[in-house]
């Protein structure tokens, strides 16, 4: 695929400076080492292992890829950034040992696994935590840089996306902005055209915070007609870019010089942060309709009152066999989910795309799942 050349060209230019910090950090762990955040290091392995899927995580992949190198240097890995819902599907084909994406599984999903995995159903473990941002491009009034935040809420996003509000100088938004010069210019949303978790987090969090402003259910496909679509996190991005006016939302970590929203959590509000992130996933429950063995998923509380939260928040996961048909994917694959949700695999993402690391209560539940990966 013609991400994977470009994949394994960023992992070794930038493999040597990573190795060397990983080294430092001491994480070559012994094998009989029982640290949940050690690689399982009883077994080289060596080959060709590939993933496909949510265009969040690219970056945090390609530091991955480059830190695992250091770990197991003839594993050859490529990762393709084909976006949530195609990821998970080539994983469901077999074609691919694990799955990135930013949704969790549905229940059919699930079942459909039982063709690929060798005993029983497909998992999912959060491994990337990352604010999503609302992004838009006002440069000419002064409003794109992370110096400035337009403040927005839950029911002014809805109308915004919903085509509702379609002016910058909206009462709506000049309400929530009494110091900020609004241009008159139409607004054009930009939406995801691909099937995408990102998507999915973004539609959950303007469902539970607008009430009646917004109507669609949730999904992984952007559900009206406003606007103009993109594909993956940088169409997004790079649409957004194009023209001054537009609005979109994305992954943070490729916010780059664009406009971002703080929006509102009680009676603050609150821009993105990996921080900011953290705290909201830390206060959120456990998704209690995702019972099937080994599965950890995140139930966001898009409407928390705590301080410093931002709620607009994407927990992107790794789709994986609790066994395989080819025990060596099996080895590939739980020592690659133990590096990735490591102290150092965490600490290498959030250098790399400014997500936020797990808590050590997190990991050591996802670690659970991981461990009972069968390798024989």
């Amino acid at each position: 695929m013609r991400n994977n050349a470009l994949i394994r060209s960023v992992a070794a230019i930038s493999g040597f400076a990573m190795l060397a910090a990983l080294a430092a950090c001491g994480d070559n762990t012994s094998a009989t080492s029982s640290s949940s955040d050690s690689t399982s290091a009883a077994a080289s392995i060596s080959g060709e292992f590939a993933g496909a899927g949510a265009s969040s995580q690219q970056s945090a992949v390609e530091a991955w890829i480059a830190g695992f190198a250091d770990k197991q240097p003839d594993a050859k890995i490529s990762y393709d950034p084909s976006g949530s819902g195609a990821g998970v599907s080539t994983f469901l084909t077999g074609s691919t040992v694990w799955a990135g994406s930013d949704a969790a599984m549905t229940s059919d999903q699930v079942s459909q696994s039982k063709s690929v995995c060798a005993t029983g159903t497909a998992f999912d473990v959060p491994v990337y935590i990352s604010p999503i941002a609302i992004v838009y491009n006002l440069k000419s009034a002064g409003l794109n840089g992370t110096s400035k935040h337009l403040k927005l809420d839950g029911e002014t996003i809805a109308k915004i996306f919903d085509g509702k509000i379609t002016k910058w100088n909206d009462s709506a938004i000049a309400k929530m902005n009494p110091n900020v010069t609004l241009p008159d210019l139409a607004i054009t949303v930009v939406h995801r055209s691909d099937k995408s978790g990102t998507t999915k987090n973004f539609v959950s969090y303007i469902k539970d915070t607008a009430s009646s402003a917004w109507s669609y259910e949730v999904g992984e496909n952007w559900p009206n007609n406003v606007g103009q679509g993109a594909k993956g996190t940088s169409g997004v991005i790079t649409t957004v870019n194009q023209a001054e006016g537009t609005i979109g939302y994305a992954d943070a970590s490729q916010a780059g010089s664009l406009g971002t929203a703080a929006v509102k959590v009680g009676d603050e509000y609150v821009p993105y942060s990996a921080d900011a992130a953290a705290k909201v996933v830390d206060a959120s429950p456990k998704d209690d309709t995702a019972t099937q063995a080994n599965r950890v998923v995140i139930k966001i509380d898009h409407n928390t009152t705590e301080s410093g939260a931002y709620p607009v928040v994407l927990v992107s996961y790794d789709i994986a066999c609790p066994a395989y048909k080819d025990t060596k994917n099996a080895e590939f694959v739980k020592q690659w989910l133990t590096y990735v949700v490591s102290k150092d695999g965490q600490k290498t993402a959030a250098d790399s795309a400014g997500s936020a690391p797990m808590s050590a209560s997190l990991r050591a539940e996802v670690m659970k799942s991981v461990n009972a990966i069968k390798t024989k």
